[in-house]
């Protein structure tokens, strides 16, 4: 992989935050509740415009946070170290378990531009034209039209939270005019909303987007430091495919030693060699059975 475009300043220090008044504003009517969604949103836009900003990586960040909430609002107890491990150790033959299939189907909606048809490998138990009918379904400003596709999936679905949670952040991320879709709003609704109708559902998805903004921004800070950090590592790696195991990390939430492109003994060195530098995190604190991410 060439690092030369990344290995120039660090400008990870100067991304911008949330502007406070955002935060901090009171916002008890649809009216101010909506402005301040969009204002969230806007930021959020040009921060993920920034070329140093490694967006493929909080996608799959972002889709681990979608799932655990997916899983929750099911009623299962599995949470994100259980659900990277059903996905991560899988072995040719093995099942992922209910839990790890909602991971899958995330991952899945967020590693290619949406479409119908990518979002049909999400979702290969739904029908193409089911889908372009949900996504359909909401018309409007953005947050009003997830609102009304995710008001139609529960509806239609029996009320499936998991496949009307990605059809919903998948349609205000195609709103939205985003290439990818870039889970929002499924952490950032609680399980009630998922009951609610009309001005009271818009009312409960404005409000996600402004929490769900909020800490995507302040993630986006964090794993843009972290990347800078792990690019400005890539020469000191005389590995041979240590720049494709370090591209690996830039676009992964997490990754085992295994799925590396090296032979065992040497992906485990590297794995912990980026460790000492600090350029990784080890992520589940075993000994074995090994997690990293940035």
């Amino acid at each position: 992989m060439d690092f030369s475009r990344t290995l120039g300043t660090d400008h990870s220090e100067t991304i911008p935050r949330m502007p406070s008044w955002i935060t901090a504003a009171p916002a008890e009517t649809l009216e101010d509740i909506a402005f301040l969604s969009g204002a969230s949103l806007n930021h959020l836009d040009l921060l993920m415009a920034r070329d140093d900003v490694p967006v493929a990586l909080i996608r799959t960040r972002l889709a681990l946070q979608a799932a655990e909430a997916s899983v929750k609002f099911s009623g299962r107890p599995e949470r994100a170290g259980e659900l990277r491990d059903a996905v991560h150790f899988l072995r040719p033959g093995d099942l992922p378990g209910p839990a790890g299939e909602v991971y899958l189907s995330w991952l899945r909606a967020v590693e290619r531009p949406v479409s119908v048809k990518s979002l049909n490998r999400a979702l290969p138990d739904v029908e193409a034209g089911r889908i372009a009918d949900y996504l359909g379904a909401g018309q409007g400003a953005p947050v009003c039209r997830a609102a009304r596709v995710l008001e139609s999936a529960m509806m239609a679905t029996g009320r499936q939270e998991g496949l009307a949670l990605i059809l919903v952040d998948a349609a205000l991320a195609q709103a939205l005019g985003f290439d990818y879709v870039t889970p929002l709003l499924a952490a950032g609704l609680k399980r009630a909303d998922l009951r609610k109708r009309g001005d009271e559902l818009r009312l409960a998805c404005h409000r996600a987007v402004v929490a769900s903004a909020v800490e995507t921004a302040r993630l986006a800070a964090d794993l843009t430091r972290g990347a800078a950090q792990l690019r400005a590592m890539a020469p000191k790696l005389r590995a041979k495919g240590a720049g494709e195991a370090v591209g690996m990390f830039l676009i992964r939430d997490a990754v085992a030693a295994a799925e590396l492109p090296l032979p065992p003994r040497a992906a485990r060195r590297l794995c912990d060699r980026l460790v000492d530098l600090g350029a990784v995190r080890e992520l589940t604190g075993r000994n074995t059975f090994r997690l990293y991410g940035v």
